[in-house]
């Protein structure tokens, strides 16, 4: 596949990311099922509600991931470039979207780290890529590329099955992943891409040394249906049994959190406001991730970009997360989580 055929498929990913997230009939969203404590007399000063976070090694303002959504277009760099500003700013996590495109194409990311030194920086690469002695060098690369706090691993067979130009053979990738845990010199977060981490891989996982995981659950942006409406008419068919395949983010949260109690977890997959971070907490998540609702936010219809639109966005999130620990009468995030374990 050519490398101008490689950029379309990039761009087409965006354009129907944005496109599925806007037409499309959103079934009720599992987190609508899930209630908070309310309680009527917290007792507490709203705006000394703690939100803060650790992760990575970073003192974050909220338990908030930009999750990698693009990379290796021209288009993609200036998303990520936004995306990266906004985020420092803020002091929240922030993801790229795959590094393979743009390293094999010798396209450095690295201005990215040279703009913002203290950003919490997720680098990207998939699963299929790091198999082998190849995918370490990849993941050096990557890694070193933008002095990546964490890289990582996205799990995506379900998408790669369905796209045109997927990759279908999986094997290795287990070993792959416990290979970098072991060489790498930054921790390796391995997430899906919005089918959901059972708890058997999670087990799996954890088993192999991974420590960070995001979920990515079903009913966020839908891969299977964006490579769905790429294929060719004929073999639609084929496929179209499969683009709701996935575990719903309550169950990848608490599956996760029982089969591996010390694992960092990431909740994402459709999270909309800063009330579903909360819920997620709650749950057992330890920060969560958000990305096609953000994208929105960041570029219009014509592709023009709006960074103060995706600020004032963050803000209302961190708002949102705070009000929600206010009306259960926690002072905290931690204070959150253990309200669900009494």
């Amino acid at each position: 596949m050519s490398d101008y055929s490689a950029s379309q498929r990039k761009d087409a990913h965006l354009d129907l990311a944005k496109q599925t997230l806007a037409d499309r009939a959103r079934p009720p969203h599992p987190l609508d099922r899930i209630e908070l404590p309310y309680c009527a007399l917290p007792e507490l000063d709203l705006a000394k509600i703690d939100i803060t976070a650790r992760f990575l090694g970073c003192q974050l303002a909220a338990p908030l991931l930009i999750t990698g959504m693009t990379g290796g277009t021209a288009r993609a760099d200036r998303l990520n470039a936004a995306l990266v500003s906004v985020a420092a700013q803020h002091n929240i996590a922030i993801g790229l979207g795959s590094q393979r495109a743009s390293l094999e194409a010798g396209q450095s990311q690295r201005a990215l780290r040279k703009a913002h030194p203290k950003a919490c920086l997720v680098g990207n690469l998939g699963g299929v890529q790091i198999i082998g002695k190849a995918g370490l060098a990849l993941a050096e690369r990557a890694a070193s590329d933008i002095e990546a706090d964490a890289l990582a691993i996205h799990l995506n067979p379900l998408q790669e099955a369905i796209q045109p130009e997927g990759d279908h053979d999986w094997q290795g990738v287990e070993e792959a992943i416990a290979r970098l845990v072991d060489k790498l010199a930054c921790p390796i977060i391995v997430k899906e891409v919005g089918a959901g981490l059972s708890a058997s891989v999670v087990r799996r996982l954890y088993a192999a040394g991974v420590t960070y995981i995001d979920v990515a659950a079903r009913g966020g942006t839908n891969w299977a249906l964006i490579e769905w409406l790429r294929q060719n008419p004929k073999k639609q068919s084929l496929y179209e049994p499969f683009l709701s395949v996935g575990i719903d983010l309550p169950d990848a949260v608490a599956g996760a959190r029982l089969s591996a109690a010390n694992m960092h977890i990431i909740a994402s997959g459709g999270i909309r406001h800063g009330l579903d971070i909360a819920k997620t907490l709650w749950l057992g998540a330890d920060m969560a991730g958000m990305a096609g609702g953000l994208l929105q936010c960041l570029e219009d219809e014509k592709g023009q970009l709006h960074p103060g639109r995706l600020s004032d966005k963050i803000i209302e999130i961190q708002e949102q997360i705070r009000l929600s620990c206010f009306l259960t009468g926690a002072n905290s995030l931690s204070m959150l989580r253990k309200m669900r374990k009494n």
